[in-house]
């Protein structure tokens, strides 16, 4: 960070180098700055039905370590990222 000279500064002058100098950090802020969106969970069926396959599979695919999966309460989830990840290109 620059040093600034401030004798015999007028508050004026002051004011208007503080503020270009906020104004200039926030634009490099704005510019690394990536908004985090929310995990979207997938249940098993919505999960089957994305990959149109069936339970049976999605099941094989969870023990094999092809997809990962979450659960809470005695339920199945998978994150949609990491299934569409799981997608290679042929």
């Amino acid at each position: 960070m620059e040093q600034l000279q401030f004798i015999g500064t007028t508050p004026e002058q002051l004011q208007k180098a503080i503020t270009e100098n906020v104004k200039s950090q926030l634009e490099e802020l704005k510019k690394s700055f990536q908004p985090k969106t929310p995990e979207e969970f997938l249940s098993r069926k919505a999960t089957a039905q994305l990959l149109n396959i069936n339970l049976s599979t999605l099941y094989l695919w969870t023990k094999k370590g092809v997809l990962q999966s979450y659960g809470i309460s005695g339920k199945v989830y998978y994150k949609r990222s990491e299934v569409e990840s799981a997608l290679v290109e042929l």
